[in-house]
């Protein structure tokens, strides 16, 4: 134990070292939310990915693995997709339009794009963002709590109030620099230590045994690609809403404030495979950590989340513990706590510059001082951090049966059916009106609670959307009406 709060200790040092020096390099509002629009590739792509990925891949993923099998690549396919589209045919051309408005939030790009006359599109894209951000991280607040209670045995509400506080203090110190470089710390450790664990677990299994066989003697739905009874529709529908989770990646304020805020187009080009490379190697390392737990942990006949945890969310503690040393698992335990971080830093700096920037200077203020702009986006990210606290400690009461996959994917759906569809249409299609992006920034916006609590109760087509779950048919509703009523209702 004492070893694992050593290495913790160091690693806290660390993320407080980085805001600190990162809070030298800041004076201006442009360098607190976007890095003064000079980051490299290497930066930018680690950034957005560890950003992007969060405690679900390593907390989530791994469980998904366990109790899913080969199945669970479909994961791995959808980010690989939604991260090439992104990198390959959208960003480049979105880093133009935002430097030649001279953009450093996603609403100041669509406010410019659209030569908005009023606050409208401003207000409806800034609330959602803030709305949905605070139910993102209170999904890896939760994670944390549940991090510190796995591999610790902590209390899971001193869990979440221990890494509440980090992420918060380094934030304050140094803005959208600190969240870059961290996470680029973040990533780099996750990165590590997700493609580390599977080899170590393999070569300590025994030799004269077969893998697969072992597998199959388990659960033969486990190898099979399409799942336990494979090629049905209902097993269809499952993979679609695996491969949809990538959408995510195509528009989401998080990740696109990366595309802002580096340097050039060219720097695009070179952080394209390194964000690729990364997506596929530590998502595919996370489900075959979940597959290589469940044959060394589980055996035919038993249950596997009496023995792996709800949803399979203690498959990561236990083969650590079974392969590694104590010193090594408190990295672990580091690289869990990274990919929480790295995700809630980025997510509360986005939602403080919408409510800051976006409602207090542009509309309420206009010539406040940037130093008291600043003095104001940490008391606003330090109110939405409260706020995503309180959420999840009311989630940890209300749904004490919660998984942490569908949890963040909740929140990352929310986000990503508001923003994507918009981000989307903007860059490739240019009738889209004002109007048009309005009504699809509401329409996905709705549309998540709808399909999460209303349509799964319809005796028909309830299971099936159960499976697909939210994002893809609420992305594409958004994109519909986005579509008709820039059509039919022009500006």
């Amino acid at each position: 134990m004492i070893l694992k709060l050593i290495v913790l200790s160091l690693y806290f040092s660390i993320l407080l070292g980085i805001g600190y020096f990162a809070s030298r390099r800041v004076t201006n509002i442009t360098d607190y939310y976007v890095g003064g629009k000079k980051l490299g590739y290497w930066i930018a792509a680690l950034s957005a990915r560890s950003t992007g990925e969060s405690g679900w891949l390593l907390i989530g993923v791994t469980g998904m693995g366990a109790l899913m099998g080969f199945s669970a690549f479909w994961i791995v396919v959808g980010e690989v997709l939604g991260v090439w589209i992104s990198w390959q045919f959208m960003a480049k051309k979105f880093k133009r339009m935002t430097d030649e408005y001279n953009s450093i939030t996603i609403p100041d790009f669509l406010v410019s794009h659209f030569k908005s006359t009023t606050h409208l599109i401003r207000i409806v894209s800034a609330t959602a963002l803030s709305l949905f951000v605070v139910i993102y991280v209170s999904a890896q607040i939760d994670i944390t709590g549940k991090t510190f209670e796995s591999f610790l045995g902590f209390n899971y509400y001193t869990g979440i109030t221990i890494g509440f506080g980090i992420v918060v203090l380094y934030i304050f110190s140094g803005g959208f620099l600190a969240v870059a470089w961290s996470d680029f710390f973040q990533g780099s450790l996750m990165f590590i230590g997700l493609l580390l664990l599977p080899v170590v677990a393999y070569f300590s299994l025994s030799t004269d045994v077969s893998i697969i066989n072992g597998i199959r003697d388990i659960d033969p739905g486990l190898l099979d690609i399409w799942g336990a009874g494979g090629f049905t529709l209902m097993n269809i529908v499952t993979v679609l809403g695996l491969l949809s989770i990538g959408i995510g990646f195509m528009g989401s304020p998080q990740v696109y404030v990366r595309f802002i805020a580096i340097k050039n187009t060219a720097e695009i080009e070179k952080g394209k495979w390194v964000a690729i490379v990364y997506t596929f190697l530590t998502d595919s390392a996370a489900v075959m950590i979940g597959i290589l737990g469940r044959y060394m942990l589980t055996k035919a006949g038993d249950n596997p989340e009496m023995i792996l945890g709800n949803a399979g969310e203690d498959v990561l503690a236990l083969v650590l513990g079974q392969v590694m040393p104590t010193l090594i698992i408190g990295v672990y335990i580091a690289a869990v706590l990274s990919a929480v971080m790295s995700t809630v830093d980025s997510l509360l700096l986005v939602a403080s510059s919408a409510v800051t920037r976006d409602f207090y200077q542009q509309i309420l203020n206009p010539d406040v001082d940037e130093t008291k702009l600043m003095e104001l986006s940490k008391k606003i990210t330090l109110t939405l951090a409260v706020l995503a606290l309180g959420v999840a400690l009311a989630v940890s009461v209300l749904s004490p049966t919660r998984t942490v996959f569908w949890f963040v994917i909740f929140g990352w759906s929310g986000i990503a059916a508001t923003f994507c569809p918009v981000i989307i249409l903007s860059i490739f299609w240019k009738d889209l009106t004002e109007k048009g992006a309005i009504a699809s920034m509401i329409t996905g916006f709705l549309c998540i609670p709808f399909f999460k609590f209303i349509v799964p109760g319809f005796s028909t087509i309830g299971p099936y959307i159960n499976k697909l779950d939210v994002m893809l048919p609420s992305v594409l509703l958004a994109m519909l009406m986005g579509w008709g009523v820039s059509i039919f209702a022009k500006d």
